[in-house]
């Protein structure tokens, strides 16, 4: 039987829709949302700024009559550089606005590191050491950029800021998620917690830290991980873009992500927010939507 309390969306990025100025042609948004709407999701994300309309009346007409739900949206922001912080606020004040206008006063910015822009991250993502870290007073100044934006969306719009841990950027590791749990204030900033980008950026115990911060997790992206490719990549010294490119973040059921026992915790948790669905291609690449379609019906054979 489905659970009834979690509601599974999908989001641009299974569509090529991503936040990298890459080259290839993304689909249009009107196809998109048909494409969710058709492979039996109830929510999106708002992929890049300017991908959906700007206009709230427009984009909540657009998302509406295709019955989904607008649940959040993407935001990176070069954190770790405290000269970027004050417009990272003026771009997600923005983003949230027009979500807020539309109508989707409970969407949440999902918040992150400007990922994919350090050359030596990009390069490294999967295998980051201790020489790629930052000094500690650094994720410090990230955790003060993510709480920073938090309350000021808090305060305008009275919605929610999660942080979207991710490969490629400052916050890739398990170790650098437990620096931003720690440095940042768990009343404003929660943690989108991302399958798929906790295993590349090497997490191996999902259940234990999905239990650690459990209070503090209040979106979820699925995504699974095939480690066969994740080897190839690293004995090929691949950065990030070509880990993707070479499918990386696999059909789910297709990688290592144990989805049947993340369910089951979850239901344990009595979790009833959204799981969004998110295998990322680059654009033009695979065949996306019969990939989302065999995505849901996976999860519904596990019960979502």
């Amino acid at each position: 039987m489905e659970n009834q309390k979690i509601k599974i969306a999908n989001a641009p990025c299974s569509w090529g829709v991503l936040e990298f100025d890459l080259e290839g042609k993304s689909m249009g948004y009107e196809q998109v949302l048909d494409e969710i709407n058709e492979t039996g999701y109830a929510g999106t994300e708002l992929g890049d700024w300017g991908f959906m309309p700007t206009d709230p009346k427009q984009l909540f007409a657009e998302v509406n009559k295709r019955n989904l739900e607008m649940l959040g949206a993407f935001v990176p922001v070069a954190l770790s550089n405290e000269s970027a912080h004050a417009e990272g606020i003026e771009r997600v004040l923005k983003t949230a606005g027009l979500m807020y206008d539309a109508g989707y006063t409970n969407a949440v910015i999902v918040l992150a590191d400007d990922n994919g822009t350090v050359a030596e991250r990009t390069k490294n993502a999967g295998r980051v050491r201790a020489e790629h870290l930052l000094p500690i007073e650094k994720y410090k100044t990230i955790a003060k950029g993510a709480d920073a934006v938090a309350e000021a969306l808090k305060e305008k719009y009275g919605m929610r800021t999660v942080f979207h841990h991710h490969a490629a950027g400052y916050v890739e590791t398990p170790q650098e998620i437990d620096w931003l749990m720690q440095f940042t204030n768990p009343s404003l900033v929660g943690l989108c917690f991302d399958t798929g980008h906790y295993r590349l950026g090497g997490g191996d115990n999902i259940l234990g830290t999905m239990d650690k911060y459990y209070d503090r997790i209040w979106h979820v992206h699925f995504k699974d991980y095939n480690p066969a490719i994740a080897k190839k990549v690293a004995e090929n010294d691949l950065d990030y873009f070509e880990s993707v490119r070479n499918g990386i973040f696999c059909e789910l059921g297709k990688g290592d992500v144990s989805f049947q026992s993340i369910k089951e915790f979850l239901e344990k948790k009595n979790y009833d927010g959204w799981i969004v669905v998110e295998q990322d291609v680059l654009p033009g690449m695979g065949s996306p939507k019969n990939c989302a379609k065999n995505n849901r019906e996976y999860l519904k054979k596990i019960g979502l």
